[in-house]
């Protein structure tokens, strides 16, 4: 017996991503309440997948006093969306174009002495030393040259040395952190003996900011946090996400279907299969396939088979569904549905590869 399908020809074809800027606002203004120094907003990713230019605005307006990117290109963007206050930029190559960071007005790190060298016009810049990832920032036994060269520069008037910067590899461990606030303790005596007057001090982002007071020091970076995900899992924040898919396709199949690439889904009875127009092409990530669910008719309902580039097939089971329905592929969870952190669990990821991978063709509707 054939699949009975019902289409609706004038139903809604795209998913929406909902953001909702006054969650942002909140986890903002709760960052400030919390941090024994000034907040960074950290709006790398274009605002962490929620819109580089509404977060940095959002978060300026609820007390942040800083804003954190990673590219020159992305601070140029937050000082074009009306931004004012201190932007630094902390991943750049050696040959940065140190005239736009002066003529924007952006601090600059430097993480090495390749990169200090080829920096002029007095440009601000943030010494970023290696307190134990050993990924970006200078090594450990570089900091004494660095500091000495930094000094040299500054008394030449090339740049002018407003921060010392480290990261920490194991914030959300309880006990971790001890070695990196000590190195950054450490990399700031050395740059006092140098000559060196550094006003500002930052080592935390959103884990240690939220687990370690000792981190704070005169500024905390908060990214992830602003967008409400919490890597420490020791707070709950408000989340600023809701994707949405209506359905197009509903049909009736008996016991036995196969479903999608593979059949590797197969119905064990009769039910009911919702289509939406929402794959990994998208930013659903095809891993979490066995395992996703989505809101939909009142209830999580299952995901049935692979999830396809631009398509996702729901189990409904004998639920009235019709085309035009909307599907909650994630939100706060506050009404039940799926969350960001259920999709990066069932995906075996983190939270902020699902919300910075939502793809471009998903419509975006701002709050």
């Amino acid at each position: 017996m054939g699949a009975r399908v019902t289409s609706l020809r004038h139903a809604a074809s795209e998913p929406v991503l909902q953001v909702d800027l006054t969650a942002v606002a909140d986890n903002t203004r709760r960052f400030v309440s919390w941090a024994r120094g000034a907040v960074m907003a950290v709006v790398k990713a274009d605002g962490f997948g929620h819109g580089l230019g509404d977060v940095a605005r959002t978060a300026v307006a609820a007390g942040a006093t800083w804003i954190g990117v990673t590219s020159l290109a992305e601070g140029v963007r937050v000082r074009e969306s009306g931004v004012d206050v201190p932007v630094l930029s902390w991943l750049n190559p050696v040959d940065v174009d140190v005239r736009t960071a002066v003529r924007y007005g952006i601090d600059l790190s430097v993480p090495s002495l390749e990169h200090l060298a080829a920096l002029e016009g007095g440009v601000r810049v943030h010494l970023q030393l290696d307190t134990g990832m050993a990924r970006d920032g200078a090594a450990p036994e570089t900091w004494l040259s660095l500091m000495s060269a930094a000094r040299r520069a500054e008394l030449a008037g090339r740049v002018s040395v407003a921060g010392v910067m480290g990261h920490l590899p194991c914030a959300g461990m309880p006990g971790a952190n001890e070695h990196g606030k000590r190195a950054l303790a450490r990399g700031v005596e050395m740059a006092r003996q140098a000559g060196l007057r550094p006003p500002v001090r930052h080592l935390a982002a959103t884990s240690a900011a939220l687990t370690d007071p000792g981190t704070h020091l005169d500024v905390v970076r908060i990214g992830a946090g602003l967008v409400g995900i919490d890597p420490s899992g020791t707070t709950r924040l408000r989340s600023a996400l809701r994707l949405t898919a209506p359905v197009v396709q509903v049909r009736r199949v008996q016991a036995g279907t196969g479903v999608g690439y593979g059949h590797a889904h197969v119905t064990e009875r009769a039910t009911t299969l919702a289509l939406l127009p929402v794959g990994y092409a998208d930013g659903l990530p095809r891993t979490a396939s066995a395992r996703a669910e989505v809101w939909l008719a009142g209830r999580r309902r299952p995901v049935a088979g692979v999830i396809s580039m631009d398509q996702v097939v729901v189990d409904a089971g004998d639920d009235e569904v019709l085309p035009g329905d909307e599907a909650v592929v994630f939100g706060p969870g506050d009404h039940g549905e799926p969350t960001v952190q259920d999709w990066a669990r069932w995906a075996g990821t983190i939270p902020h590869e699902i919300v910075t991978g939502i793809g471009a063709r998903v419509r975006r509707n701002v709050r």
